[in-house]
């Protein structure tokens, strides 16, 4: 078209030319004139011509741009469906190999049945709301997606139909790739009335006989079959949950010993520990748990009751390691425990780390973070850790805070544990008033609560008696008690060292830290017993020994203090009381004691204002009668 228009132009330039020539003659030559008309009017007519033939490429070439753009656009959307097609099909292919669902297939029924209503559908609808009503029934802390054969809440009843559809590729997919666990079955005629059997993947339940009217009966049995046979850990716990004890310990020791999965392993024998400890037989349970910790390290639950039966036990030692082992396996995670149960877990192993390398004021923060989970449990362990920090208004606070015992079992564990407050506050009249009642609590327990008996009531109660004078008591119950036990040798120690048998004390005391060599408890009780007896030296000793495991355990270091004071060492007894004020400000003795301190150093001021706190703080009254005495 550009050739065209510079033609065009060259034409109009010499038509102009030939007009001006002839525009010159034109006055004398008439024909001249009728040439210039004609070849002006041509002119015209090649340039409207050309006009016209311009508009026409403009426009077909707009149309062709045109095409070219729908064509492209047709095009992209014909890849966009192709994606889409593509993205469906592995999106199917992905639910299908993901499939984890509970799928119960019409049941085939005898036709007089169906006509009755009892159709296969509805056969199948009444079995799979059984099996939704035992999963809702049981109650574990392991996660539903640690089962290998989890259904979740992907349960359906699937009614089969012909032809191709969207549907049937779906279900042939998902039994082709995923992992259904698929439930068919038949009911038919007997002489007697009905027999009806399932099948569960490649297993099959035994057929149940009975009347036409048992028929809910005879579902409920095939349904319990089909729990088992497809998640047996659960239906063991639903067993129990049943008052079906016997019945579920055997299926957890089929499951121990011939599971394939360690995980499945580990989980029977943490279930097993637990069937046996209701029992009241501690040490038993406490061998299935290290069997379960050796068949899954990972798992964390059997580390949790690990620690629980340690401690049960008085293992301080064990308890302690099996303390941190729990947190070291929790910092990577444990997905076959429900949220709830992995956090109880890790508070629970948080809390007794603290509490046996003395660090109490952690202690009470965990145990504040627990009551956000179990607000009596928690409240119990604040309450224990105030008295250990020796804090009277915070124990009046917690204890404010408890309402009525709703059952025996909250009634029992309140009692115990105010027998362990009423021990670290050294409530020596407490504990011996409420031992007695305590103890009648427990023979009337569960007979996993006799073993507090044992391992709690009874070394608690003959520290008491010994710390009364009454030695008789004390040792009819300490020599009950066994020997593996922290508590119940650190007792004996000390009932010794009441006696003025300062080398049975040491004996026992020596014996008690070989066996919890990582306990500072052990060392402040032995220190305790030599300041007793005048033994400055080595009581030291023993207190800068528990200062060095429990850096923040006020005890050793206000005892230390003490120590010092009778080496008349005022001055340096100063600085061990100050450091014990750091981690138990609201302390009465300590703050007694650093006022004593300040008095013989010569600053009877600030001996006056220590000797003023204390009063405000709950002294006992031993305390009370000696603040009175030092003065005035």
């Amino acid at each position: 078209m550009a050739q065209q228009t510079a033609d065009a132009s060259s034409s109009a330039g010499t038509n102009a030319a030939l007009g001006a020539a002839m525009l010159a003659a034109a006055s004398d030559n008439p024909r001249v004139d009728q040439l210039l008309e004609r070849q002006i009017a041509l002119s015209d007519l090649q340039i409207d011509n050309l006009r016209k033939q311009d508009e026409y490429e403009t426009s077909h070439l707009r149309w062709r741009r045109f095409n070219d753009q729908m064509s492209g656009a047709l095009q992209l959307m014909l890849v966009a469906i192709g994606l889409l097609i593509v993205a469906g099909i592995g999106a199917a292919i992905w639910n299908a190999a993901h499939d984890n669902g509970l799928v119960v297939e019409a049941f085939s029924v005898p036709p007089d049945l169906a006509a009755k209503g009892l159709s296969g559908e509805v056969i199948a609808g009444k079995v799979l709301a059984r099996l939704s009503q035992f999963q809702d029934e049981t109650v574990a802390s392991r996660s539903s997606e640690s089962y290998a054969n989890n259904w979740g809440d992907d349960i359906k009843v699937q009614i089969p139909n012909t032809g191709v559809s969207i549907g049937e590729f779906n279900r042939m997919l998902q039994a082709w790739l995923g992992r259904e666990t698929r439930i068919s079955g038949e009911i038919y005629r007997t002489p007697d009335g009905l027999a009806i059997a399932a099948r569960a993947g490649a297993e099959t339940t035994p057929t149940f006989q009975g009347r036409e009217a048992d028929i809910d009966t005879l579902i409920d049995k095939v349904a319990q079959r089909i729990y088992r046979s497809t998640q047996p850990y659960r239906y063991a716990a639903w067993l129990e949950d049943h008052g079906r004890v016997a019945e579920a310990r055997a299926i957890l020791q089929s499951l121990a010993a011939t599971a394939s999965s360690p995980l499945e392993r580990g989980w029977a024998y943490n279930g097993l520990a637990h069937l046996t400890i209701i029992t009241g037989d501690i040490a038993e349970a406490e061998a299935y748990i290290y069997k379960a910790v050796a068949a899954d390290p990972s798992l964390l639950q059997p580390r949790g009751n690990m620690l629980a039966g340690e401690q049960f036990l008085g293992h301080d030692e064990a308890a302690l390691a099996a303390a941190r082992d729990l947190l070291r396996v929790a910092a990577a995670g444990d997905p076959t425990l429900t949220q709830e149960a992995f956090t109880r877990n890790v508070l629970n192993g948080r809390l007794m780390l603290a509490t046996y390398t003395g660090d109490f004021a952690t202690a009470l923060a965990t145990a504040k973070q627990e009551e956000t989970l179990d607000i009596e449990l928690g409240r119990q362990d604040e309450e224990l850790s105030c008295a250990l920090l020796h804090d009277a208004a915070c124990l009046a606070k917690v204890a404010a805070l408890f309402g009525p015992a709703g059952d025996a079992d909250t009634r029992e564990n309140r009692d115990n544990n105010q027998q362990q407050v009423d021990t670290a506050l050294e409530r020596w009249d407490a504990v011996m008033s409420a031992a007695d009642a305590f103890h009648l609590e427990l023979m009337k327990g569960p007979l996993i609560l006799k073993g507090l008996l044992v391992y709690n009531d009874q070394p608690l109660h003959a520290l008491a008696a010994a710390h009364l004078g009454d030695f008789k008591l004390a040792h009819r119950l300490i020599d009950q008690t066994p020997g593996d036990c922290n508590i119940c040798l650190r007792v004996r120690g000390t009932l010794a060292a009441l006696e003025h048998r300062g080398d049975a004390a040491d004996w026992w005391f020596a014996k008690a830290e070989s066996a919890a060599p990582s306990i500072p408890q052990v060392d402040v009780d032995w220190g305790r017993a030599l300041l007793m007896r005048g033994a400055t030296v080595p009581a030291i000793a023993k207190f800068e020994r528990a200062h060095k495991k429990g850096p923040l355990d006020a005890d050793p270091l206000e005892l230390w203090g003490e120590a010092l004071l009778q080496q008349n060492r005022a001055d340096l007894a100063l600085a061990k009381f100050d450091a014990a004020n750091r981690t138990a400000p609201h302390w009465a003795r300590l703050h007694l004691k650093w006022g004593e301190a300040l008095w013989w150093s010569g600053d009877k001021a600030a001996a006056r204002k220590q000797w003023a706190t204390a009063a405000t703080l709950g002294l006992a009254p031993s305390e009370r009668s000696e603040l009175a005495r030092v003065s005035h």
